[in-house]
């Protein structure tokens, strides 16, 4: 309690700075989809900077509670929103004039909630993606599911990196990575979000943030299992260091740029989701590992963690590829078919000795 006091805190110093910072000319109306922690986080970023941000939930009752409490109570609770932040339980009257559209709504029901608003999707200068997973049955990541709905690919804009929602909204110091095939997409999203709290870099390189994004997701449930069994920091470093020989691997084999995946949307990413305690992921692992049901631990909470899905899409991505993902096998099957985590353990540990750097 005593930390969120003092995050709290300097986070309203933070806003009252930027407040007093020279005001941005020409910033786009911004409509955010999603009020999960991180669209909150990220449309009061926004609206603390001075974009005119309005919110989507689709829950009437966060909706209302961000715009009367100027809270989200339920998903991102013990932070003040500001006021100028508007919320709407209306997907049309939250794209109404929106010049930018950020996407936060988790990956396997992107289609089903931005599907009918399409036409909007398609007029906006851009669409950010924030979301970090891989649709099931599609294997398609989030940008390529709105190339689908014919977005411009240029005005696609993903945005993945080390950046748990709290402490973005508590204004700690944050970097992240913003990434398309269109360069002035990409500048106008990096600098729509950059922050004296939030630094955001730009890359070309949209398939290696998004699936950076994804995967790590699937790493840190296994870190998790091993810390809910017991096992300590040895067993930690070697799934965080093969799970990344993993996530390159399958990356290279879709266009990745290993160079990109050594950085914040990868590596970066990845040992905060494995080692955080706030890690949604690594959470369920652990619980998975101290003996939980998974059907158990998802009927106890309505916040997503993306890899439970994503490990499935993974699992395909590598068959289809022909990559082996020996990490990602076993967390499916721990997850999915009921396999003991410590015989899953066992078997990775009983493997065929190979070269380090084997493709």
């Amino acid at each position: 309690m005593a930390r969120a006091v003092v995050t709290i805190a300097v986070a309203r110093t933070i806003r009252s700075d930027l407040a007093n910072m020279s005001v941005v000319t020409n910033l786009p109306v911004t409509a955010v989809l999603g009020a999960g922690a991180w669209g909150t986080a990220l449309a009061s970023l926004l609206a603390a900077k001075g974009v005119s941000t309005r919110i989507w939930a689709r829950e009437p009752e966060v909706a209302a509670d961000i715009g009367i409490r100027h809270e989200n109570r339920r998903f991102l609770a013990g932070f003040d929103l500001p006021a100028e932040l508007e919320a709407t339980n209306d997907t049309e009257l939250a794209l109404r004039d929106a010049d930018v559209v950020v996407n936060a709504v988790p990956t396997q029901h992107i289609r089903s909630v931005l599907e009918p608003v399409a036409p909007v999707l398609v007029a906006a200068d851009s669409s950010i993606s924030v979301s970090k997973g891989i649709e099931m049955g599609t294997l398609a990541t989030p940008h390529q599911i709105l190339g689908e709905m014919v977005v411009v690919a240029d005005k696609v804009v993903a945005l993945s990196g080390p950046s748990f929602a709290d402490e973005v909204a508590a204004c700690e110091p944050t970097a992240v990575t913003v990434a398309g095939v269109g360069a002035a997409c990409v500048r106008q999203a990096r600098d729509l979000f950059s922050t004296t709290s939030f630094r955001v870099y730009s890359s070309p390189d949209i398939i290696s943030v998004e699936l950076g994004g994804a995967l790590k997701n699937v790493m840190a449930i296994a870190v998790g299992i091993s810390d809910g069994i017991g096992f300590g920091r040895n067993t930690r470093a070697a799934l965080i260091a093969r799970g990344l020989a993993e996530i390159t691997r399958l990356g290279e084999a879709r266009g990745s740029d290993a160079l990109t995946l050594g950085g914040l949307s990868g590596v970066g990413d990845l040992v905060l989701t494995c080692t955080g305690d706030l890690s949604r992921n690594r959470n369920i692992g652990i619980a998975i590992g101290r003996g939980d049901r998974l059907a158990d631990i998802l009927a106890s909470t309505d916040k997503v963690a993306e890899g439970v899905q994503t490990s499935i899409a993974a699992r395909e991505m590598g068959l289809e590829a022909g990559i082996e993902l020996p990490i990602t096998n076993e967390v499916c099957a721990v997850l999915h078919e009921n396999k003991d985590p410590r015989q899953a353990v066992l078997d990775l540990m009983s493997r065929v000795q190979r070269d380090e750097r084997w493709k």
